[in-house]
């Protein structure tokens, strides 16, 4: 149980493209930062210092007051050996947790199979978005993707058959070419996505749910606010999942990825503020996520795909502060002009998996990874 006696819910935000970590979390107090980004180098006045080495960008001010107030775990340097530079693989890997081999079923997938091993309920687990992200897909585990709560609770049968139908197609013509055809029809056929049945429990979210908090109108403060109404609605959910897209940011990064920023922080912040003005934020913990960091050097209008970036855990029960360590800029210890990583993402799900969730995480990561004490419960 969590502090308040509920179960532990985990909500994942998934960060699409590669965040540049280097202009997230800004090694300010480095002259090497600014020899390679001398385009986009973020000025020291434009810093929110943790220290003196180390800040926020000013653009994530809602996150950084998270942290101030000793909710935001900073997980720094976070990957995997032999990173890849493929959108694709990588972040494949890190559904999975298999760097070496091609896997068929998702880490989370796998962890809803244990949390409800009757599958009694649809709505274990929920992906907020178009498709069915990998990481929550396993055999005849059941999982339900909606891509607007809203509308989602009013469908008729039929349109939720679409609904459901649509997600199916975009999954199978993403994993189709890494695991085959014959991989993807066989998870199709097995894994039972009732999501008429989902629908009808979702419909009670909306209806139940009123807040003083004005979420943005934009596509990742959509998708907190519908996690919110389904976590505050009691039904049963643990995991939650949402994607922001946007950060593969090759060009136009200047005036691309502060938005990103303030988007993203600001709904972070919106969200817990919600959970906090109805008394139920102790039992959630968020993980934010991306495939790999930017490289190291600046391409004059924007970075390329790199390695060695950096995750956060926010929440009432996270002890908040700096993790790991930021990866060194010195270039005799970079790996092809990218962030060596400094810790093992599997070591990350293995805090969640534990500490959190209280499970066993060797079965779900491969092996053990060092953990960090990040998670009181």
């Amino acid at each position: 149980m969590a502090g308040n006696g509920k179960q532990p819910t985990l909500v994942v935000v998934q960060l699409n493209g590669g965040n540049d970590f280097m202009n997230t979390l800004v090694p300010y107090g480095n002259s090497l930062y600014y020899d390679a980004r001398r385009t986009l180098g973020i000025a020291e006045d434009k810093v929110l210092p943790v220290n003196d080495k180390v800040g926020f960008n000013s653009t994530t001010a809602p996150l950084k007051e998270l942290y101030d107030r000793g909710r935001v775990a900073v997980i720094q340097g976070v990957g995997y050996p032999n990173s890849t530079r493929s959108h694709f693989r990588s972040m494949d890997i890190w559904h999975t947790c298999e760097p070496n081999t091609v896997a068929t079923e998702g880490w989370l997938g796998k962890v809803v199979r244990v949390l409800d091993p009757e599958k009694s309920n649809p709505l274990t687990a929920v992906s907020i978005g178009r498709g069915l992200p990998r990481a929550l897909s396993a055999r005849e585990v059941p999982v339900t993707s909606v891509a607007d709560l809203d509308s989602y609770g009013l469908m008729s049968g039929f349109n939720a058959v679409e609904q459901r139908n649509d997600a199916l197609d975009l999954f199978k013509r993403i994993y189709t070419p890494a695991i085959g055809t014959a991989a993807v029809a066989d998870y199709l056929a097995r894994t039972g996505i009732d999501i008429i049945r989902g629908a009808e429990m979702l419909k009670k979210a909306p209806a139940m749910y009123s807040s003083k908090v004005e979420y943005a109108d934009n596509p990742i403060a959509k998708s907190l606010r519908d996690i919110a109404r389904i976590h505050l609605a009691g039904l049963g959910t643990r995991i939650l999942y949402a994607q922001h897209g946007g950060y593969d940011t090759h060009a136009n990064e200047a005036p691309t990825h502060p938005k990103l920023m303030v988007d993203l922080t600001r709904a972070i912040a919106d969200f817990y503020q919600d959970l906090e003005d109805h008394g139920a934020g102790d039992n959630v913990v968020m993980l934010v996520f991306t495939e790999f960091g930017r490289r190291v050097q600046d391409n004059g209008s924007g970075t390329d795909h790199g390695a060695g970036g950096g995750a956060f855990l926010i929440g009432n029960r996270v002890k908040g502060g700096l993790y790991s360590q930021y990866p060194s800029l010195e270039p005799g210890h970079l790996e092809n002009g990218d962030l060596r990583h400094t810790y093992d993402f599997r070591g990350l799900y293995s805090i969640l998996l534990e500490q959190w969730m209280g499970l066993d995480a060797k079965p779900f990561v491969g092996g053990t990874y060092e953990q960090l004490p990040v998670i009181s419960r």
